[in-house]
């Protein structure tokens, strides 16, 4: 269990994030056009997962549009921006800000925030996904985490382009 906090608040996390040179674990989610999205659909690439609270707040979105703006640069990488929005709002979204380099992956219907360790599961944000990011190498294994200790704050950028160097 991790604790993090909204607007100075403390609340806690289902768990713990995968551990660095650990296979990452598998997921199902749910695509904008509602097709599932999985792990494997990516192997022999590394993945970012961007993950966060609601596409509906101003620094998720900023974070949507900065990897949108990044992934067009990484070479044999793609990036997952995963919340639990539904597809429809996702998709919604992707067209209004004109998003077509990163993947919007809701897990609306998943245990992903619980195996990954990012499912907030108290305080006023409960239920949504703490702010994260993980990098999965193309064997599939967990390169790096980063866990936003204040939800309010955008995630450390410089920690995905360190790691994929």
């Amino acid at each position: 269990m991790e604790t993090v906090f909204f607007n100075g608040m403390p609340m806690h996390t289902s768990g713990e994030m995968p551990l660095v040179d650990s296979y990452a674990p598998g997921f199902s989610l749910v695509a904008k056009d509602l097709s599932e999205i999985n792990l494997h659909d990516f192997k022999g690439k590394r993945v970012v997962l961007n993950i966060f609270p609601s596409l509906d707040t101003d620094v998720c979105a900023a974070s949507v549009r900065r990897f949108n703006k990044d992934a067009s640069e990484m070479r044999n990488t793609v990036v997952l921006c995963v919340s639990k929005d539904l597809p429809f709002a996702a998709s919604k979204f992707c067209v209004a800000n004109g998003i077509d380099n990163v993947y919007t992956a809701s897990g609306f219907r998943s245990d992903f925030g619980t195996d990954y360790g990012v499912e907030i599961i108290d305080g006023p944000l409960r239920g949504l996904y703490a702010r994260s990011l993980v990098v999965i190498d193309e064997a599939g294994k967990v390169k790096g985490t980063s866990m936003c200790r204040e939800i309010t704050e955008e995630p450390d950028y410089k920690f995905v382009e360190s790691l994929l160097r």
